[in-house]
């Protein structure tokens, strides 16, 4: 058995797995990437959407205006047949859910990864590991049968809802299916339809329609009256008549290129870490397709973690274990608040009770009739109102999210495409850092507001969030 050492193993070339170790390469560290498929096959899966806070950080990383020319934007949402959300009042440059495949987001991430120099290692599977008080060693699987003993500083999972990584870690995953037989297609129409993002729940039929804006739709769409196993065969005339029952027409249904059927569980991890070896995307946690968030949760997750792991392994944070328990204590939160948001959408769009629908009705007219609770709304599902708790010593807006803003030196979020933390100052001022920051002057990029009036200085940390600011 042969040993090879690196600094962070991730499991998983998923989003979630690619943008974290195309992070941490991007900064420096040696990162050996770990997925069991062989390199090239497909993942078609049911991910369709990215949100504004998710292409936010892709902007961080230069590469969100590449993303945006491969689907189609939406700025409007219409929510059974009431409930109108205008995501054009975000408060973001990116002010709208772009709808694009999966495979376009794996395909922009593992070319960053691999410019990097992230060390692949594809048609490898996870057998087990072992963890000591300088590092973990992860017992693999090559392609050809070979056992192989990895050796490195810090372990990631990123491997999906069957993780490895976390029954490797003895982890539970508790929870439930809340939702069975869900079909899947990406077909074409001969008939437009005339909302471009459309939810509709029948009672015991619901159906979703997007546009990719190539020609091809994703529909997703569930009945009560056939609750099979994923097993099942499906096909395009179970589709097309779902669509009819919940949307009143399947707008001519031909050409799919993809068809499915799943179940949707909500689960989460209890811990997402555990030594030196961490859970970050659908290894953390899982939940219902609806709202669009699990990608942009798991891609989240890696944004957060993928500093805080650089600081640790550069030696700059005066408490590295405290950064990283605070990666538990910053996510933990945002995945229960996601499993709680996209479960309250599915049971909406499932409503088949006079109460229950009238419960949906009544606050689809209160989100229309209430601008503040709608743009509540909106912020959570998008990712914008995501916030965490101030740094120690640092009142508000630590932890809060760094809008995009116009320095001397260009946009906030192009500068943070270093990768480092941004100090922004007024001109002529030179503060120094706090101590509690987790950055030295080397990894440190220096900002001058362009606005006179704005007399504080600003840390941003490297994932577009507040860590400092002074009074």
């Amino acid at each position: 058995m042969s040993t090879t050492d690196t600094d962070v193993l991730v499991i998983g070339a998923g989003p979630t797995g690619l943008l974290l170790a195309g992070d941490l390469a991007t900064a420096g560290i040696d990162v050996t990437l770990v997925e069991r498929r062989p390199h090239g096959l497909g993942n078609m899966t049911r991910a369709f959407g990215v949100h504004a806070r998710t292409l936010e950080q892709l902007d961080a990383r230069g590469l969100a205006d590449e993303l945006l020319t491969t689907g189609t934007t939406l700025t409007t949402a219409r929510l059974f047949g009431r409930l109108d959300l205008d995501l054009s009042r975000l408060p973001t440059r990116f002010n709208h859910l772009l709808v694009t495949p999966q495979y376009e987001v794996e395909r922009l991430l593992e070319r960053r990864a691999v410019a990097a120099g992230v060390t692949f290692r594809y048609g490898t599977e996870l057998r087990g590991l072992r963890q000591d008080a300088e590092g973990v060693t992860a017992e693999l699987t090559e392609p050809d049968g070979a056992p192989l003993a990895l050796r490195a500083r810090y372990l990631v999972g990123t491997d999906g809802v069957r993780s490895s990584v976390r029954t490797a870690l003895g982890l539970p995953f508790p929870g439930r299916s809340v939702i069975r037989s869900i079909v899947l297609a990406d077909v074409r129409l001969t008939e437009a339809p005339t909302d471009s993002f459309t939810v509709v729940g029948s009672g015991d039929t619901f159906a979703f329609l997007a546009p990719f804006g190539d020609g091809w739709y994703r529909v997703m769409g569930w009945t009560r009256t056939r609750q099979v196993a994923d097993s099942e065969p499906v096909d395009l005339d179970e589709v097309r008549e779902i669509a009819r029952k919940a949307l009143g027409t399947d707008y001519g249904m031909h050409d799919a290129r993809w068809i499915s059927r799943f179940h949707s569980d909500e689960r989460q991890a209890p811990a997402y870490r555990v030594g030196r070896a961490f859970l970050a995307g659908d290894a953390a946690h899982v939940h219902s397709p609806a709202g669009g968030q699990g990608m942009n949760t798991g891609l989240q997750d890696a944004a957060n973690l993928s500093w805080k792991l650089t600081a640790a392994l550069r030696g700059e944070t005066p408490d590295a274990e405290a950064l990283l328990d605070s990666y538990q204590s910053e996510r933990h939160p945002v995945g229960a608040t996601v499993l709680r948001s996209s479960g309250a959408i599915v049971r909406l769009a499932m409503a088949h009770t006079p109460l229950t629908r009238a419960l949906r009705s009544l606050a689809a007219r209160f989100l229309n009739a209430v601008p503040p609770a709608s743009a509540r709304a909106m912020d959570t599902l998008s990712g914008i109102g995501i916030s965490y708790a101030a740094a120690p010593g640092a009142g508000r807006p630590s932890g809060r999210r760094a809008p995009d803003a116009h320095l001397r030196e260009g946009r906030l979020y192009e500068l943070l495409r270093q990768g480092e933390f941004v100090l922004i100052a007024p001109e002529g001022a030179t503060p120094a850092l706090p101590a509690t920051a987790p950055v030295t002057p080397k990894h440190l990029v220096r900002a001058t507001w362009t606005d006179p009036a704005k007399k504080a200085a600003v840390l941003v940390r490297p994932d577009g969030y507040v860590h400092w600011a002074s009074n």
